[in-house]
């Protein structure tokens, strides 16, 4: 997956429209993921407030215990090591065992 639009996963129109995170919680719509809700995205190393957002996937998180995998993106340009993206997901993740995948096989190679 190299190119993806995601969309906010709260709704912060009554505080703050628009609030800026290190890590914004997003989804990917249309996309359910194993634990039958839509995939969970995190936007990293963007620091102003976003609504939707079209970047670029570096990684998936993937929870050993739980259906419940996030793939992780950036803007066009940016790339971050394994331990940028666990220091930066590190508040949310630090409560499961998880894998860093970095490539995925095109569907239909092996």
């Amino acid at each position: 997956m190299d190119s993806v639009l995601v969309s906010p996963r709260f709704d912060f129109s009554r505080a703050n429209p628009t609030p800026a995170f290190e890590v914004a919680p997003q989804y990917l719509p249309g996309v359910i993921s194993g634990d039958g809700e839509e995939l969970d995205a995190d936007v990293l190393a963007v620091l102003e407030p976003i609504q939707t957002f079209h970047g670029r996937c570096i990684a998936i998180v993937h929870r050993l215990e739980e259906d419940d995998d996030k793939v992780e993106v950036v803007p066009e340009g940016i790339d971050l090591s394994d331990s940028q993206i666990r220091e930066m997901t590190y508040f949310q993740e630090q409560y499961f065992s998880s894998v860093l995948i970095r490539k995925c096989p095109k569907p239909g190679l092996t």
